[in-house]
């Protein structure tokens, strides 16, 4: 072994340069295939999510480049230091660049790491089920940290990259000082996007509103999509996107229908005649609704809630699920009865009454003129 090193030392700068970037190319690729096929086999034997998403993130190359360049950087051990005097003008950038690339694609397989913690929590907390409350609450924290964590990462990794060159050493140590970070924050805190940031932070955790959540913003109904760093993006019921800033849902006043469950009742208003026989209808929705396979049996009310001078108004109430459910089980509540109401009892729709006395005076006015 030192008889190889001496004789490595003994070849010019150059060579040696060459030399340790084709083992570098080799070790890396060696390492990645080996532990790469152990891993894939391994997740299917003991069948790991996370084993099998850690293979699926990151075999795209971010591996393989931390693996080149970090083995590239322990070779760099092996060449004059930057600053001797007889050390080639090339050897100084060559090696801030090699530990700048090193940098970069660590912070990458950092990304990626996050990446794989957030699937494997997404796989063990799935939204999809009906009573999804606490899964919701923990997918939003998880949205928000995982950004928060990206920035963090780009942050260290700038300031590590910084501090390769003298020049700009002074401020990449003051990127990873509690001050220079506090600096950061405090000074751009008086920014509106900013202040959404913030905003982010208390959402995350108090959690107004969380992802899958139907709200009414600005008079629009739709679902928490996505929640970003600054803004809020609504999916609404006709398939476009509403973006709404974080900040409104601190400041603002919004409706969250699915703030402590997803169960929603709905209103069906018909308005008949006071010749109308309510129990009649009483006993179409008794019969009726029990055939429909989206009503959770919650809620069933048939009431006269208000009457004016030409008709009187019934609320039937009905439940269902979530709020789309209760949505189409209104729509299809009002279809039938409006239906049933026409079929059987069409001269109860509401009209308007002609006092007898008053056909005359119609009458005679007409015959005056």
């Amino acid at each position: 072994m030192n008889d190889f090193l001496s004789l490595i030392e003994s070849t010019p700068v150059y060579a040696r340069m060459a030399i340790f970037l084709g083992l570098s190319l080799l070790i890396a690729t060696v390492v990645v295939v080996v532990l790469y096929r152990l891993l894939t086999a391994t997740a299917n034997r003991v069948d790991s999510f996370t084993l099998k998403a850690f293979t699926r993130r990151t075999r795209t190359g971010a591996f393989w480049w931390l693996a080149f360049f970090l083995t590239l950087s322990f070779w760099i051990n092996f060449l004059p230091a930057a600053d001797d005097p007889e050390a080639p003008l090339y050897l100084k950038p060559a090696t801030q660049i090699t530990r700048a690339l090193l940098y970069i694609f660590a912070g990458v397989f950092l990304v990626k790491l996050t990446n794989v913690v957030s699937d494997t929590i997404r796989y063990r907390y799935n939204a999809d089920d009906r009573n999804n409350l606490r899964e919701r609450k923990i997918l939003t924290q998880l949205q928000y940290i995982q950004r928060i964590a990206a920035i963090a990462i780009f942050i260290v990794i700038l300031a590590m990259i910084l501090m390769q060159f003298d020049s700009m050493r002074t401020l990449g140590k003051g990127l990873i000082t509690s001050a220079g970070v506090g600096g950061i924050i405090i000074g751009l805190a008086a920014q509106k996007s900013i202040a959404n940031l913030l905003a982010g932070f208390q959402i995350a955790f108090t959690q107004p509103i969380r992802l899958d959540d139907a709200l009414i913003v600005n008079g629009e109904y739709g679902w928490v999509e996505e929640i970003t760093l600054t803004y809020v993006t609504m999916r609404l019921w006709d398939q476009r996107r509403q973006i709404v800033p974080l900040q409104f849902f601190i400041d603002g006043t919004f409706q969250n229908w699915t703030r402590t469950n997803s169960e929603l009742t709905g209103t069906v208003l018909l308005y008949v005649d006071y010749t109308f026989p309510v129990d009649a209808l009483r006993e179409e929705v008794d019969r009726w609704l029990p055939l429909q396979d989206i009503w959770d049996e919650r809620v069933k009310s048939v009431l006269v809630t208000d009457n004016n001078d030409r008709a009187m108004t019934i609320r039937v109430l009905v439940s269902a699920k979530d709020a789309g459910t209760t949505f189409d089980l209104r729509c299809r509540t009002r279809e039938h009865l409006i239906h049933w109401i026409q079929k059987n009892y069409r001269h109860c729709l509401p009209q308007n009454r002609v006092a007898p006395n008053q056909t005359a005076m119609i009458s005679a006015e007409v015959e005056e003129n």
